[in-house]
């Protein structure tokens, strides 16, 4: 808290600081809920399951827990005889909650254990293999985990939900293992089918060294990170650009519109990179092409808003380097724009509804920009080939 106060004085007290100031407000905004969370999971560390749990889980020593998504907390320890205790605790309100394990990270192939407790307060926990992508392939009471005889437990105390079992794990697993995590709102149903989940992350934790864990971004993250970039690249940036191109003739209808547009525009980059950042820092999300090409269609985004600043009168010698200038930094910066968001959607391994989505505003701006430039093709022609009559006013003697 210290250092973030710091940075934010320093800001303040910065001369043309503005636009560093806007980010880091942005930033602000999450900053209170990322704090909130990391006191929630160090007091429920800290706090003893003695009481809580039955034993053999509530005498487990030597835990070590860790916050790992949200208000998830993972607590994880071993035995001599290699088998480890794990204990998932996190806020529950009603429907499942589900820890997996994979062998390539992915949820199709891997087996998890979901826990609840139904409507008439019955706890359940029960092993699943994930077949497939439907709810039907998700099956109840098989799966590959080594579980031993201890039964597997579930335990609501006041808003806090525990699911406990013992594994045993091949220890020889290179780089640790990948651990699922998911959550639905809507109870099983009577034949213990889950509910298609409402939010899922994965992580790599490497039990065996104890290590931190490696959170990859969760579905909602990627979710919001994506729309705000597909609204500000996809959207805005190309239209307020086509309104200075083609409706240069509606003056001064087309400026307005065209700065009114183009900011709002640069407003969701600039919180689509926030989201992005955020998630670089947190998360397991170092995508490095994906990052450099992001950042180097920012900067062109922002020489454009500096360049308003700074834009000549139009009786100026420097006007024209300033319209190439300013046509050519806009261009390149949504070409970089456009490119970025192809491979962030083939990167986070995009479902069919964002690829037909951002191919539909593609395709419709495409279209637009083609029909706009023949019209304009043609107008130019026709003024040439009827230029406006010239009227000669006879002297008066």
């Amino acid at each position: 808290m210290a250092d973030h106060s710091r940075i934010m004085r320093s800001i303040h007290a910065g001369k043309n600081s503005k636009p560093l100031l806007f980010l880091m407000l942005a930033i602000n905004a999450t900053f209170p809920s990322i704090v909130l969370a990391d006191q929630i999971a160090s007091s429920l560390c800290e706090s003893s399951l003695t009481n809580i749990l039955p034993p053999p889980y509530s005498n487990v020593s030597n835990l070590v827990c860790e916050r790992v998504w949200n208000s998830y907390i993972i607590r994880y320890s071993q035995r001599e005889d290699g088998v480890w205790t794990i204990i998932l605790s996190t806020l529950y309100t009603t429907g499942w909650v589900g820890i997996g394990f994979s062998k390539d990270g992915l949820m199709v192939g891997s087996s998890a254990m979901v826990g609840w407790v139904n409507k008439l307060g019955h706890p359940r926990i029960k092993q699943y293999y994930i077949q497939g992508v439907t709810v039907q392939q998700v099956i109840p009471d098989k799966g590959e985990l080594q579980l031993t005889n201890v039964p597997a437990t579930v335990v609501l105390h006041e808003a806090t939900l525990y699911l406990a079992f013992q594994i045993r794990f091949n220890d020889t697993a290179a780089g640790g293992h990948n651990v699922l995590l998911a959550f639905g709102t809507k109870y099983p149903s009577r034949t213990f089918h889950l509910t298609r989940h409402d939010d899922q992350t994965s992580l790599n934790m490497d039990f065996t060294r104890q290590e931190s864990t490696k959170q990859r971004p969760s579905r909602r993250q990627k979710r919001r990170h994506g729309l705000l970039g597909l609204l500000g690249w996809g959207l805005f940036l190309p239209v307020g650009a086509m309104i200075a191109r083609y409706f240069k003739h509606k003056d001064p209808l087309w400026f307005y519109l065209h700065t009114v547009i183009q900011f709002l525009g640069f407003l969701l980059i600039v919180a689509n990179l926030v989201a992005g950042d955020m998630m670089y820092w947190e998360k397991d999300a170092n995508l490095r092409a994906h990052r450099i090409l992001g950042i180097f269609a920012f900067v062109h985004a922002c020489l454009q808003v500096m360049a308003f600043f700074v834009r000549p009168g139009k009786e100026s010698k420097m006007r024209k380097y300033w319209n190439w200038y300013h046509h050519w930094i806009g261009r390149l910066g949504l070409f970089y724009g456009a490119v970025n968001m192809m491979l962030g959607i083939q990167i986070a391994q995009g479902e069919t509804e964002w690829k037909i989505g951002y191919g539909f505003l593609v395709g419709a701006t495409l279209l637009a920009v083609t029909v706009l430039e023949v019209l304009s093709l043609l107008g130019r022609k026709e003024a040439k080939a009827f230029p406006p009559p010239t009227v000669q006013m006879n002297s008066i003697e």
